[in-house]
């Protein structure tokens, strides 16, 4: 019986080895599933070129609507329109003031 066991757990560890050596088939062909940045790779780039530009995004990427911001600014200045207002930041919330001790000293 224990022979058993030990032919079955050879042939369980050589149909691993065979699957990851790739000898049991190939994969299939990998394809590119990204969309192509289309803009011109020679000559000036138009703010319409921008525009259109999307870029494809990752886990660990940047944020899209900042992105799109700053082509939209790029555009603007290739085309030479006026630039548009900044939009300002939300200001940060001030700190709590500091507690001050009573005057006269400590309690003590």
């Amino acid at each position: 019986m224990m022979w058993l066991f030990a032919l079955i757990i050879v042939l369980v560890v050589g149909g691993v080895a065979v699957v990851a050596v790739g000898t049991g088939g190939s994969m299939a062909t990998e394809y590119d599933d990204r969309p192509d940045a289309l803009v011109p790779a020679e000559g000036p780039i138009s703010g319409d070129d921008l525009r259109n530009l999307r870029l494809s995004t990752a886990v660990r990427g940047y944020r899209a609507s900042e992105v799109d911001a700053l082509l939209d600014r790029l555009a603007d200045q290739l085309d030479g329109k006026p630039a548009a207002a900044p939009q300002a930041a939300p200001a940060p919330a001030p700190w709590p003031a500091p507690v001050s001790e009573p005057e006269g000293g400590s309690a003590e």
